[in-house]
């Protein structure tokens, strides 16, 4: 029956409680001067965090509890009764993958691997940069630009609010956080600006290679 409650699993999921939100992989200003330590500090730790509390106290005590972050996102797409949980859930998940596509003195080119894939799918690492760029430029409010892998080809997809690729069976490679939030503390309303500094300063290239599998 759509929209309804899925069964408890028999046993509880191997994974990390869907709110346990892991640590940054850095510390907060590790990324600066392109992405500040207050910026970090409010949306690591007020806005991930904050996802993170509300999706706890809405799966307490229900069959979600038990459930890994995928699991509940799986469960919950496109299902309206619990939108909620799958906004919250989704959310978490989105920012978890996105603290991990930085790193410090990131950017810098790609490895040979990717590259080969990039050149298969886009043409060139150039183009798809510039085609990703274009995709975080496009997201109209707040939303995601991802590169995702879609049965071995490599595109790039955009998603509003919380959405996320892996409710729609495609494998995220690489995200952008194009919410206010993000960005607005340190740039205000110059996204271009702040894409192109995660592109050209932030940007980990080899945990995308790692994603894909050529790493």
């Amino acid at each position: 029956m759509p929209g309804a409650m899925p069964a408890a699993s028999a046993q509880k999921s191997p994974h990390a409680p869907a709110w346990e939100v892991p640590p940054l992989p850095y510390a907060e200003n590790a990324l600066e001067p392109h992405l500040s330590a207050k910026t970090l500090s409010f949306h690591y730790g007020k806005h991930h965090m904050g996802y993170a509390a509300k999706l706890k106290e809405l799966v307490q005590g229900t069959p979600f509890a038990a459930m890994s972050l995928e699991e509940i996102i799986k469960a919950t797409a496109d299902k309206a009764d619990h939108k909620a949980v799958f906004n919250n859930a989704a959310q978490v998940w989105n920012h978890t993958f996105y603290w991990r596509c930085m790193r410090p003195g990131g950017g810098g080119e790609p490895d040979v691997a990717l590259t080969q894939r990039l050149i298969k799918d886009f043409g060139s690492p150039q183009a798809f940069v510039e085609q990703f760029r274009a995709a975080a430029m496009g997201v109209f409010g707040s939303g995601w630009a991802w590169l995702v892998d879609v049965a071995g080809v490599l595109k790039i997809v955009q998603t509003s609010n919380a959405d996320t690729p892996i409710a729609h069976g495609q494998k995220p490679l690489l995200t952008i956080d194009v919410w206010e939030h993000a960005y607005y503390l340190d740039y205000q309303n110059r996204r271009a600006d702040y894409v192109q500094a995660f592109m050209t300063y932030c940007i980990d290239w080899s945990f995308v290679a790692k994603n894909l599998g050529v790493a």
